[in-house]
Order: C-alpha cells, then structure tokens, then sequence
C-alpha cells in the first residue's frame, strides 16, 4: 500500500486544509504515516505569515527530502503561494500547489509518479473569486469539528502578507455549510468551530446573505449542540450577529474578537477599520447581551512607531476590557509588508519586555474570569484523557464559554456533553467534579480513531495575521 506522511505549520486552517488534502489520498487507498517514517509521498503545508514560517517551511521541505530521496515532495499552502520559484529550487521538490487548486492534487501526484518531470501548478491566486469545496467528513484528535467557511480576507492590514498567499475574500455557498454541518453531527460531533482565514467577514461577496443568516441556518440543525466561531472583527459584529448571539442557544458564550493594539495612533498605522472606543462599545455590548460571555483577543508587541505612552495606553484599555485571554505576539518583520518598511522600528529588548507584561495581565485575566465560575456548573465535551495520561481516569475539555476543565470521568464519554461543577480555578486549566454524565456514550472504535493525529501542532507559528483559531 503507498504511504503518505503530512507536516504542516501555521495556522489552524492550514491544520483544516492538511485534513482536507488527506481525504484526497485516503480515497485513492493511501495509508497515512508519521512523517518521521519513510513514506512514498510527503506533503508539506507551509507557513508565510512570519519570515520565520518560511525558514521553518524550507527545514520541513529539506527534511522529507533526505528522509526518503526517492519519495514525491509535495509543498502546499501560503508560502507555497507567494514564492513557488523558491520552493522549486531546493533539489527534490516535485510539486509546488499553493492555496488553490488543492482538489487536483492526486492528479498531480499520479502524474508524477508517471513522469518524475518537477511541476509547478501556482496561479495568480488574486484571480480567484470562489471558494475551493475541500469537504472534511471527520477530524483526527479533534472532538470539535472544524467547518472552514471562507477563503481570503480583503483588509491588507499593513503587517500582513495573509491576501497575498490567500487570495481576496470568498465565502462558501450556505447550503454546502449546512450540509457539512450535518455530516458532522451525524458523524459523532457536537460542537462546531466555524472557521477561515477572516471569519467574521462571510457573506461580504453575496448579495441577501450574512453571517448571521448562516448563524441561524445552523442553528437549524438538529442534533447540533454548539456552534463556536473561531474569530471575528469587531467591526463584522452587527446588530443582527448580535441579534443571534443573544437568542440562539447553541451559540458558545465566547468570541475570539483580535485587538492587536490598545492605542488609537498604532491602530492607525496597522491600518485597522476602528477606534479603540468603537471596540469598547461593541465589548460591552457583547457582555450585556450575553452574561458570563469570555472574550479573548490578539495582540501585537512593539509595532513600528510603539513608544512606551503608546503601550502605557495600551496596557491599561487592555486591562479595562478584561479579557479572558491575550494571545500575544512581539512584531517580526515581514518582508513584503508596508510595516516591514517603516521607521522608528522597535528595539527587540523592548518589545521582550513590553510581551512578558502583557503576558503576566494575560494570566491575572484569565484566572480572574475563571474564578468567577468557581461552584457553578457549566456544560463540558470532554476531548482527551487529561494531558494524554491514559488510564489516569481524568478528562479535559472546553465548557462553552471556553474553560479548559480537568476532571474524573470515564475515557467513553470523550466527545459527550458533561455536567461539571467548577471546583477550583487555574489559569489555562481549572478543576471540577462530575455533577452529571453523558446519555450517549461514543463507541470504543470512535474514541480510538479520534486520537490518531494528523500533522505535528508542535511546529506551529503564531499568527502575526491574528487569524487565530480555537
């Protein structure tokens, strides 16, 4: 039997799409292999959003070449996209494919197998205008479906290389959404994670349908307990998204809603669409509407131009929002972008510095929002024996509102809807008690193939492009 073997780095869409192009092999009869094993064909899904995630992206290539010289060296995704010449030069590449045309790939793959004649099949992916139906009927380790529903994204926020090595918005047809959605209840799952590259944005290319539309068709589907979107603009919650947050009941109290700065003068230069008021004014709107709600955000470190007041000012808007997590990232160059051009750059001291302060609020934050939950019960899918102890007889998994919970339960209720009194909080884990376990419990098989992994989520990079998905 062929053998192929996947490394992806990045973002939890490049993870979606790797699913996506596993599919395609398994169909064809490919058994799937580590890819620190030998295999007959290595995928690599890369990286652009970080000078960095190309760097990493070469070491992956040049890896799986001299894992097995004589295997089909597959490289994928966005920086595939943006520097096809570059990839093709390192000896071994045979096949260079980008973020489009990625339903082709077996066809490519048997004409190489044929041929061994290099091929590099990247487009103008700027000329692309419909989303690339890449169907995902099951997910590896994962108890949260992943449903990826748009491509692209259309801000060109100025320390972002995302539009070039993804394209221009383009969102998916709601009837193919839905049907998927259905396919995942059905196939075991319970909570859904809408998912793309700029999420929030669906619906901006079709005329009488918006993500909130979406939100209610989904809402539709029965058997369907949560419904999670991985990210959203503050400016793409509209009264109506608002209207579904509110009223629907399988819509998670959480939103990933990126900040990326505290400061009006900075937000300016990013290039991003609204003040640091009109964010606090849609924060607070989303908390009156939805009690308990956890918002959690992005932010950038020492963007060009940074000075200490604009930081000062940063922090403290930061801590008035009151977060229930900050992913942080310091600003890295990147090569291409209008910020990576810009003058008063900010001194990598600085910037260390100025990341471990908001890292520390990040953590008061958090333990703050989880200790308000502490002797309420909330809603758990458990995901995993907890930290992979198998036989420990504890579980961990997300509540609604995005409490990473630890408690004693029984490995069949992996994927199941648990009643969980918070005991004690932590800041990225707390600790409960079982109040009320599952009705259904997954089948033994089920459990098993969930626990399989595609990729290595140790190699991946945080966004700079604040695509962050949970």
């Amino acid at each position: 039997m062929a053998t192929v073997a996947f490394h992806t780095l990045g973002c939890k869409v490049n993870f979606y799409d790797t699913e996506a192009i596993w599919q395609l092999f398994k169909r064809e009869g490919y058994e799937q292999v580590d890819f620190e094993s030998t295999a007959d064909v290595y995928v690599i899904n890369t990286c652009t959003v970080t000078n960095t995630g190309d760097k990493k992206s070469r070491q992956m290539i040049r890896r799986a070449v001299r894992r097995n010289p004589e295997a089909v060296i597959a490289v994928t995704g966005c920086y595939a996209q943006t520097s096809p010449a570059e990839i093709m030069a390192i000896p071994g590449v045979d096949l260079v494919i980008g973020t489009q045309d990625r339903d082709k790939f077996m066809t490519y793959v048997n004409q190489l197998n044929q041929e061994r004649q290099p091929i590099n099949a990247v487009r103008n992916i700027m000329k692309t205008r419909s989303f690339e139906e890449l169907d995902v009927p099951d997910f590896a380790d994962r108890t949260r479906a992943f449903l990826k529903i748009q491509e692209g994204c259309n801000n060109f926020c100025t320390f972002c290389i995302i539009p070039w090595s993804r394209g221009l918005m383009r969102s998916r047809e709601p009837e193919s959404v839905v049907k998927q959605a259905r396919m995942l209840v059905e196939a075991g799952y319970q909570e859904i994670v809408l998912t793309g590259i700029h999420t929030g944005g669906y619906g901006e290319d079709m005329e009488d349908y918006s993500l909130a539309k979406l939100l209610w068709d989904l809402d539709q589907v029965e058997g369907l307990k949560r419904i999670r979107i991985s990210s959203i603009e503050a400016s793409q919650i509209t009264d109506e998204v608002l209207e579904v947050l509110q009223k629907s009941d399988k819509m998670c109290r959480h939103l990933h809603i990126p900040l990326q700065a505290g400061d009006d003068d900075v937000l300016k230069r990013m290039r991003r669409k609204y003040t640091t008021e009109e964010f606090a004014a849609k924060i607070e709107h989303i908390h009156r509407i939805m009690p308990g709600v956890a918002i959690t955000t992005d932010v950038i470190v020492g963007f060009p131009g940074e000075t200490e007041e604009m930081f000062r000012d940063g922090y403290r808007f930061m801590e008035r929002m009151g977060f229930s997590e900050m992913h942080v990232f310091p600003y890295s160059k990147r090569t291409g972008t209008p910020a990576a051009r810009m003058e008063d750059q900010v001194d990598e001291e600085v910037k260390n510095a100025r990341v471990h302060e908001l890292i520390d609020l990040s953590e008061r934050m958090q333990l703050a929002y989880a200790q308000r939950f502490v002797g309420t019960e909330l809603e758990v899918i458990p995901e995993r024996d907890y930290k992979g102890q198998p036989g420990a007889g504890l579980l961990m998994g997300y509540t609604d509102n995005y409490i990473q919970l630890v408690f004693e339960g029984k490995e069949e209720w992996i994927g199941q809807v648990c009643r969980v009194r918070v005991t004690e909080a932590g800041v990225n884990e707390c600790r409960g008690v079982l109040v009320e376990q599952p009705a259904v419990a997954l089948t033994a098989s089920v459990v098993k193939a969930r626990q399989s992994t595609v990729g290595d989520a140790s190699e991946t990079i945080p966004g700079q492009a604040a695509k962050a998905i949970v």
